[in-house]
């Protein structure tokens, strides 16, 4: 068939109904598709090129959808913002009423093969030399247990699961009082009966009650869980999260987040929808001898105080022989960092802390990156070490620097960077979940 006489595509598409806006796939988009509004993730059909490299990190598979319409009128982005549900696929009458001959339709998958060929081509060719989604792998190590995902949403049997508030404690010496500017609350849910399997890495999604300015119910907030897999108190079906009040947007414009608010303001025995759980491949390795690297920033810090909670209990209880820690931790100062008086605690033999503050008076900025170089002699050998493990966490600026940082290291250490990163992405030994 000639590529002038296919009039109809396959046009990606995102789920509203089970997108979690956890922002994975914008931000792994390399030509800039996808964007969003304060409700919907959409995909331009005029720049998407069916790339494919948004759809294995999307932790939900609300980013894996597809709808035949003609190549004249795909779905535009106004369209798409306005959903609530995607809509039915179109049927050959349809198409062909709208233009396009419902035998091509039939024919379109074949047809599409090689547009999908050109549109690989085309993504390689748009990446930038140093785009960092590019590394971080959507495998996850080859020794990380079984986890469980999406068992309770929208396509799941239950939409939902209720958990009850069990704890609610401030994490940073800021806002002693409640409600104060950028405290961080560190919050346990108990699900009762109901099983809500998670292991370190994974995260939830919290739906926050009422409506939004639209008068439609608020969609769910993700939080990456803070707790081991055998639960923030151990042999209890419960979990804990680590959440900053939100008070403004990322260009400092105040602004009350809808859901951090209302978790930082709940109280002991109050009730909170769930849904999830979420991530299949930002998980920790469990092989013996197995080394972490965590770097992170401000709540960033959950998923790796769930890694090494879980080290630490392996480590009490003699089940676990050997494997490095090592912690990169940035806030702007030491009282926004969470959990700081916890992290003194930890043994200097189990865990290396490498603390980064840059708003501390009087002294210079001090980001992750810059102690992970100071620490290149260190962070070398793990570079080539097939049985460590990186995961990077936290704002999104910090990703493009960290991977720049591991890139001089490994130079430095005369070894061939793009070898050195394939193997990290391949093998599931660099994980980045910014946001």
């Amino acid at each position: 068939m000639d590529m002038a006489d296919i009039h109809v595509i396959k046009q990606h598409l995102i789920d509203p109904e089970i997108c979690i806006r956890c922002n994975t796939c914008e931000a792994t988009c390399p030509v800039g598709a996808i964007t969003h509004d304060s409700r919907n993730y959409v995909v331009d059909a005029d720049k998407c090129n069916l790339c494919m490299t948004c759809v294995s990190p999307c932790p939900t598979g609300s980013i894996d959808n597809w709808r035949t319409v003609p190549r004249s009128r795909p779905y535009t982005l106004d369209e798409q913002l306005g959903w609530d549900v995607l809509p039915e696929e179109l049927s050959g009458e349809q198409l062909a009423a709208a233009g396009a001959a419902s035998a091509l339709a039939e024919d379109s998958n074949a047809a599409e093969q090689p547009l999908a060929a050109d549109a690989m081509a085309a993504a390689d060719a748009t990446l930038a030399p140093m785009q960092s989604v590019q590394y971080g792998a959507t495998v996850p190590p080859w020794s990380a247990a079984h986890c469980y995902t999406n068992l309770y949403g929208p396509r799941s049997a239950r939409r939902s699961v209720t958990a009850t508030v069990v704890g609610n404690v401030r994490v940073t010496e800021v806002g002693r009082e409640a409600g104060s500017d950028y405290d961080t609350h560190h919050i346990v849910l108990d699900f009762g009966a109901m099983p809500f399997p998670v292991l370190e890495g994974q995260s939830i999604g919290i739906v926050p009650p009422g409506v939004d300015a639209s008068g439609r119910p608020h969609h769910a907030r993700q939080y990456s869980v803070a707790s081991p897999r055998n639960g923030e108190r151990p042999g209890y079906n419960n979990l804990s999260l680590t959440i900053k009040r939100v008070l403004e947007d990322h260009e400092g414009n105040p602004v009350r987040g809808v859901a951090s608010n209302y978790m930082c303001d709940l109280r002991v025995g109050d009730q909170v929808e769930v849904i999830g759980p979420f991530g299949a491949s930002f998980l920790m390795p469990n092989h013996p001898r197995s080394h972490i690297v965590m770097i992170c920033t401000g709540t960033g810090s959950a998923p790796m105080r769930a890694m090494t909670e879980w080290r630490r209990r392996l480590r009490k209880s003699g089940k676990f022989d050997g494997g490095k820690l090592m912690l990169f931790f940035g806030a702007r100062s030491r009282e926004e960092l969470p959990y700081f008086g916890p992290l003194q605690s930890l043994p200097k033999d189990f865990i290396d802390i490498n603390l980064a503050f840059s708003r501390t008076p009087g002294e210079p900025k001090r980001y992750v990156q810059d102690l992970m170089r100071e620490r290149a002699a260190d962070l070398a050998p793990l570079l080539g070490d097939p049985d460590c493990y990186f995961y990077v966490c936290g704002l999104k600026a910090m990703e493009e620097g960290v991977v720049l940082a591991l890139r001089e290291i490994a130079e430095q250490a005369g070894m061939d960077w793009d070898a050195v990163a394939a193997g990290l992405k391949e093998q599931g030994r660099l994980h980045l979940e910014t946001y």
